[in-house]
Formats: structure tokens, sequence, C-alpha cells
């Protein structure tokens, strides 16, 4: 890694805290809607990427959040008790699951969403549209960085 002067260890690691800190408010937004459901963050982050990748596959989604199948099966469970969310087979290769939001998945979604919209919403509306970009390119740059 090329040596940044001006980012010393003490501001990186303020840094740090604020992606943090941004994460908890975030989630924090949705989780009086998640709790009258008795859902969490898993559960968040589960029907977010249902509704960002309609028809996403187990294996997909498995890649995505980076967990194991174990914990990925008790999160789907609760959905599908709760009808948030329907399997349907794959028309060519019936071993594989396609998962979809239900109406009521949707909904649910959408009311989860319309929370956490308005903090990002009412941040880049106040911030540049050269700092909402700066903002896009280093998140990227985070997450696809190598160590």
């Amino acid at each position: 890694m090329k040596k940044l002067l001006y980012l010393k260890d003490q501001e990186l690691k303020q840094y740090i805290e604020k992606i943090f800190v941004g994460y908890r408010e975030t989630v924090s937004d949705a989780k009086k809607i998640l709790d009258k459901h008795s859902l969490g963050v898993a559960h968040n982050k589960v029907i977010h990427l249902i509704s960002l990748y309609e028809g996403i596959t187990i294996s997909e989604l498995l890649k995505k959040l980076k967990i194991t199948k174990q914990s990925l099966n008790r999160v789907l469970k609760d959905l599908i008790k709760l009808n948030v969310i329907i399997f349907k087979k794959d028309q060519n290769d019936t071993r594989v699951k396609h998962v979809f939001l239900t109406e009521h998945g949707i909904k649910l979604f959408n009311e989860i969403f319309s929370m956490q919209k308005k903090r990002i919403y009412k941040a880049f509306l106040n911030s540049t549209s050269e700092e909402v970009i700066s903002f896009e390119n280093v998140l990227k740059k985070i997450i696809n960085g190598k160590l």
C-alpha cells in the first residue's frame, strides 16, 4: 500500500468508527419495523438482497452474504413462516431454487426501505454531486479492496 502521509492511524480509526456508526444508524432506522415482526439484521439483509436481485438463487445469496448454509437456512425458515418469501424451482435444473418476495414481503421491504432511504437521501441531498460520486467510489474501493 502506498504511504498516504495525510492519513494517520488515528484518522483511519475515526473513519472506521464512522463506517460502524453509519451502518448502526441506518440499521436502527428500520429496527422498530423489524422488531414488530420479530426479525433482525440478518433478515433485513436477506430481504434487501432478494428485493435487489429478484429470483436470486440460494448459492448466490450465500456468496453475497458470506455466511454458512446453516445461518441462511435459519433466516429463510423465519421468512417463509412469516410469508415474506417463496421459492420457485429452476426450469432447467430443479435442484436450483430461486427466491422471491411475496406480496407481504414486498410491503415489508418497502416499509423498511422507506425508513432507511430517508437518512441516505437526506445525506445525499445535503452533499454536492462531487461528494456523492467520491463517496460511492471510495465505498467501492473499500468493498473491493485487497489486503
